[in-house]
């Protein structure tokens, strides 16, 4: 699996990795011309990543309708296994997958604490459970938080974690290769390799849940510096006549948008304790505190897309995480703001609704694993 890792970024075997990996499968011709280089060449630089296993040939296609069969380059699928894992407060949710990120199994094992030895062990639980007796290639972890380059959290705010080397404890543990990542990078990353931004270079993701999340893609490339994991988005302003944040800063994204901010609004009107999920249903039922509550925040959620979308010049924005739900309910308040924030000559915002389970986003940790297997890290 290091046959290109130790090539340097630019290399074209990795460059050739990297397209099959994201796009394929792709014929010699159309990878000719997305990396400039002969189809002699490719043929060349394709044939230890065949014999790695990492590519293979397909079946034979008439590109274009015409001319001689050609055999495209692929990832060969249900080979190799990787193992991604999704970290939140509670729980280490897991999937295993093959080299083409399609999942084969899910584990899920609870937090027995917050502290770093239980949640290690929850973590080699996991791993226990879904290696089924296989060799397993890696292992890639998301978690809310900052993380370093070589795998620390640096901060954790729901597990109340400071500089903690999770990715050498876990690899330790297991003895596998460890990849630790933000998640919303991680669910970034699993978007633009089998998500709605599949195919397209330039695209943002938002996340609504415990927090705001915010990932970009810019010319086909993963933008992920370490204040990532800060989620900086939730400070942003959307509601100026809007709560206080922890922070204080008045009506910002992390007051207004979150489950906990929504579900706190309609408990401090009724001094009632209401889920996040029995304040969107009330809301669809036509209650009306909730469905003031509700649209507000479809409002201000608006808010929020256009300003990604005006900022970063992209045209689709992801919408993902446990919370997301807001946005098929709100969506005539959420589509109305948009236009209300963006030129009117612009091009329309397009808006892709993604699964909101922990599935989706330990996916994106095991293509993390992968891309960082084969290609080496992602920052």
């Amino acid at each position: 699996m290091n046959v290109v890792a130790s090539l340097s970024p630019d290399s074209p075997s990795r460059l050739l990795a990297r397209e099959v990996l994201i796009g394929g499968p792709l014929s010699r011709g159309e990878l000719s011309r997305r990396l400039g280089l002969s189809v002699a060449s490719l043929t060349r630089l394709s044939k230890p990543l065949i014999e790695a296993g990492i590519l293979q040939e397909g079946r034979e296609v008439v590109e274009g309708g015409v001319g001689r069969p050609t055999r495209p380059l692929e990832v060969p699928g249900g080979t190799h296994r990787f193992i991604g894992i999704k970290l939140t407060g509670t729980a280490a949710s897991g999937v295993a997958t093959d080299l083409r990120c399609q999942t084969v199994a899910t584990a899920e094992e609870p937090l027995a604490s917050e502290a770093v030895s239980d949640v290690v062990e929850a973590i080699a639980s996991v791993v226990g459970r879904l290696n089924d007796g296989n060799a397993v290639d890696g292992i890639g972890i998301s978690i809310g938080g900052k993380i370093s380059d070589d795998g620390t959290v640096l901060r954790a705010p729901f597990l109340h974690w400071r500089n903690v080397p999770l990715g050498s404890l876990v690899q330790e543990r297991t003895g596998i290769p460890v990849t630790v990542e933000n998640d919303v990078v991680a669910l970034t990353v699993g978007e633009q390799w089998f998500g709605a931004g599949r195919g397209i270079s330039n695209f943002a993701v938002l996340t609504v849940g415990a927090g705001v999340g915010y990932g970009l893609v810019i010319n086909d490339r993963v933008i992920a510096p370490v204040d990532a994991g800060l989620g900086l988005v939730g400070h942003y302003p959307v509601d100026s006549a809007g709560p206080l944040c922890q922070e204080g800063h008045r009506g910002c994204a992390g007051a207004v948008l979150t489950m906990a901010a929504i579900s706190g609004q309609v408990q401090m009107a009724t001094e009632e304790e209401w889920t996040y999920e029995e304040v969107l249903q009330r809301a669809q039922d036509g209650d009306r505190l909730a469905s003031l509550v509700v649209k507000n925040a479809g409002t201000a959620l608006g808010v929020l897309i256009a300003a990604v979308a005006n900022l970063t010049m992209v045209n689709l924005v992801v919408l993902s995480g446990e919370g997301a739900a807001l946005a098929d309910i709100a969506s005539e308040e959420i589509t109305a703001s948009i236009r209300v924030h963006r030129d009117p000559e612009a091009a329309p915002v397009q808006l892709a609704r993604e699964p909101t389970d922990f599935g989706q986003w330990a996916r994106g940790a095991a293509a993390v694993a992968i891309q960082s297997s084969i290609l080496g890290p992602t920052r």
